[in-house]
């Protein structure tokens, strides 16, 4: 009884996890995840919640209204990605290239942001309320500053 128990609960397991993770395409989620590429992926509405994507190849991306709460994006390539509306709440974004990428109104409260390049990204209706912003251009207010891109 114990074992037959134990196998329904095998079996039933990942249709509960499958649901904490979702996204516009599972194939695309599925590819993210287990190789950290996903060039022009459709990741919009994805649960990447605490994910670790350090290094993670999302150039063109799609990730419009994902859910990037508290993940880890140290050294991830979101050139010309989607991230509008999406909710980096305490995410760690350092070293992050956002080369032209769509931030209009993400959520960047409390996230940290380190030495990332926001060369002609566009930023309108941040919220960056407690967010940690160092060597990167994003402020608040005054006049525009030149960003500078990478080389």
């Amino acid at each position: 009884m114990k074992r037959q128990l134990l196998t329904a609960i095998a079996l039933i397991a990942p249709l509960f996890l499958a649901n904490s993770v979702q996204a516009g395409n599972n194939q695309d989620l599925q590819k993210l995840l287990s190789t950290g590429e996903c060039q022009r992926c459709e990741l919009s509405e994805a649960n990447l919640s605490g994910a670790h994507l350090i290094g993670a190849d999302l150039r063109g991306a799609n990730l419009r209204g994902a859910n990037l709460t508290e993940a880890n994006l140290e050294g991830a390539d979101l050139t010309g990605a989607n991230l509008a509306g999406a909710n980096l709440t305490s995410a760690f974004v350092t070293n992050v290239n956002l080369k032209q990428a769509n931030l209009n109104g993400a959520n960047l409260t409390s996230a940290v942001i380190n030495d990332s390049n926001v060369y002609q990204a566009s930023m309108n209706d941040l919220t960056i309320t407690d967010a940690e912003i160092y060597n990167t251009g994003i402020g608040v207010g005054g006049p525009d500053i030149k960003i500078p891109d990478w080389d």
